[in-house]
């Protein structure tokens, strides 16, 4: 009887231990994290650069303000939802900035212009300054080079994540972008 109660109790043990293993561990690996603490300062410019675009002193044409809209709405969004699961797996957000400061914020301390497609302080500054059709061809340009930048992290993310969530959003980011890419193009000509 001891035999039986030590067998059960080791199964009861095996099990609880198990359970506690599947409650406390994540579907998320690095890559996601990475993904996630990077595409937040990235969309963030992105956003900045929107907001740029739908500021009437820039003058930028009707085209480029509504696909300022569109981007900057869905990558509001996607910043929310991002830091959300940073927030749930315990991690750091992915930008240690309230918000966008001076319009030319460091992006989390500087060392996120070394991402893909970034714009460097200099260019968001020559983009603040710009009006009419130089901000739309540098505007465009910038965000092609931003949208290239972001679509290669999601290609990534979709090759080495783990996390479904992670992956499906991914993927969504890849798809939107390159349609967004083409349509900037057209309109640069």
């Amino acid at each position: 009887m001891v035999s039986r109660m030590r067998g059960t109790k080791t199964l009861v043990l095996a099990a609880a231990a198990v359970l506690l293993a599947a409650c406390g561990s994540s579907s998320h690996n690095d890559a996601d994290t990475a993904f996630a603490q990077q595409m937040v300062p990235h969309h963030e410019q992105a956003v900045e650069m929107s907001d740029l675009a739908l500021d009437p002193a820039r003058g930028a044409s009707p085209e480029v303000q509504a696909l300022a809209e569109q981007i900057g709405s869905a990558q509001h969004d996607e910043i929310e939802l991002m830091n959300g699961w940073l927030e749930e797996w315990g991690e750091s957000e992915g930008s240690d900035h309230g918000g966008h400061g001076d319009g030319h914020g460091d992006h989390g301390g500087g060392d996120h212009h070394e991402m893909e497609g970034m714009l460097t302080d200099e260019q968001m500054a020559e983009l603040a300054d710009a009006t009419g059709a130089e901000f739309d061809s540098l505007w465009l340009t910038g965000m092609i080079a931003h949208h290239e930048g972001a679509v290669t992290m999601a290609e990534t993310a979709v090759a080495d994540g783990k996390d479904p969530d992670v992956r499906e959003l991914a993927e969504q980011i890849a798809d939107v972008q390159k349609t967004e890419i083409a349509e900037m193009k057209a309109l640069l000509g």
